[in-house]
């Protein structure tokens, strides 16, 4: 059947190469056009269309529009070049406050989106911004950085699609409860949900394993197990679990820091007490380090999922072995089980502690996977797009090259979904949002 709509025209025509439109069946096609920003007509109906703008692939590979799922956006752009996990030694790690003035606010996301338009990232989860941070020593996830994104916003002048969690306590650190309970009660702010979707709140449950932080049932090596970060007169436990349901009450999204199988443990248990509680966009949990099998399977029942990062994994492996032991560091960030299991799985760089790039990210997931084939090569490219617009709730108008949804489209040298070559070592050629180029090589 031709869903294509009426009219012959196009803004855009892309043809002469392959185009992977993720969709449901994995379809192929050689040819793409796009009106007023959408996806018009595919194949041969595309190219019956007379555009005025053509773009020959010249043998290129046309993919959707890749979406970091958990990227701090802001604090990457006043960062930048600066990664946490990189060769530039502690003594030249940028320290204190990168950003003071509104204006440096405005600079450091303009920074942020032209790294990621030349990296073919079209959107993207900023996982954090509030109050909480508001006397944060970076002043990068504060209320001001909220009025820095709602200012660009409202002028229209984003090269890049964001979601936006938002923040009641202090990044890596506590939350009161009744802070919590009062900021959640503020107004969301009104924005343009393909553009600037405010769609829940990050909550932070522990720490990392490295650090012994994680909330854990078997001890670390000290005897310790962890702790939970939230806090109420009630207790830690109290605290968090009063979050999680003050969040599902309102409707809101809900992303948790959770490394720790209890802190997991813990948020699967308010989930499942409130079924039908998911609302459009699902609840997950970021990075899930500890998380078992089974957590993994009860997840995918209530739609829940997780956004993982497979690189801080490989950064982190040996130094989270002192404390795990062979034995749990050899099932910690279970990527496997998770794709076998289907449940909703975004591969995500967390920069700027790692790298943006999400080519390194997905060559980490190779290694971590220990296979490489193009099977697993298409569930991983579906992982950076269709999946991430699926946690976002987005999956209805982008994501996938399909006929009525966005026209963001990453165009790379060469196949990706071809094994035997690194997705580092694929050039980035051309980036497009809503059907406009806002990078191209050369």
């Amino acid at each position: 059947m031709n869903q294509t709509p009426l009219g012959d025209d196009a803004d855009l025509l892309l043809h002469g190469g392959r185009i992977h439109t993720l969709d449901a069946q994995g379809t192929t096609t050689g040819a793409l056009a796009v009106r007023s920003g959408r996806i018009l007509a595919l194949g041969a109906d595309a190219l019956r269309m007379h555009a005025t703008e053509t773009v020959d692939l010249d043998g290129r590979t046309a993919i959707p529009g890749v979406n970091d799922a958990h990227l701090h956006a802001a604090w990457l752009g006043a960062r930048w070049p600066h990664l946490f996990f990189s060769a530039t030694p502690p003594s030249e790690q940028p320290t204190g406050a990168l950003v003071r003035t509104a204006d440096e606010r405005r600079a450091a996301l303009r920074n942020a989106w032209t790294l990621l338009a030349e990296l073919g990232i079209t959107s993207y989860t900023e996982p954090g911004i509030g109050p909480g941070e508001d006397a944060g020593e970076t002043g990068c996830f504060g209320t001001a950085m909220m009025d820095a994104y709602l200012a660009l916003h409202r002028e229209k002048a984003q090269t890049a699609r964001v979601t936006l969690l938002r923040l009641f306590g202090t990044l890596d650190g506590s939350a009161e409860l009744d802070d919590f309970e009062r900021g959640i009660r503020t107004p969301v702010p009104a924005t343009d949900p393909h553009w600037l979707a405010v769609t829940g709140v990050k909550i932070f449950a522990d720490g990392i394993p490295p650090m012994t932080t994680s909330w854990v049932s078997e001890p670390y090596p000290d005897g310790s197990s962890g702790e939970l970060l939230p806090q109420s007169a009630d207790g830690a436990l109290h605290a968090y679990r009063r979050m999680i349901a003050i969040a599902l009450e309102r409707g809101e999204q809900i992303a948790v820091h959770a490394t720790g199988d209890r802190s997991i443990e813990e948020f699967l248990r308010v989930l499942e007490e409130h079924p039908g509680s998911l609302g459009t966009a699902p609840h997950y949990v970021v990075h899930a380090d500890l998380a078992s099998p089974a957590q993994i399977e009860r997840m995918r029942a209530i739609g829940a999922g997780f956004a993982v990062q497979p690189l801080i994994a490989e950064h982190t492996r040996d130094w989270a072995g002192l404390q795990l032991g062979p034995e749990r560091t050899a099932a910690a960030w279970p990527l496997g089980e998770m794709l076998a299991s289907g449940v909703l799985t975004t591969i995500t760089s967390d920069a700027p502690i790692a790298t943006p790039d999400w080519r390194i990210g997905l060559d980490a997931s190779l290694a971590l996977l220990g296979r490489d084939d193009a099977g697993t090569r298409e569930q991983l490219l579906r992982r950076v797009t269709i999946d991430p617009a699926r946690q976002d709730g987005a999956a209805a108008w982008k994501g996938s090259l399909e006929i009525g949804k966005v026209a963001d489209i990453t165009v790379l040298d060469e196949d990706p979904a071809e094994p035997g070559r690194p997705f580092a070592g694929i050039g980035i050629a051309r980036t497009i949002v809503d059907g406009r180029t806002v990078f191209a090589r050369g």
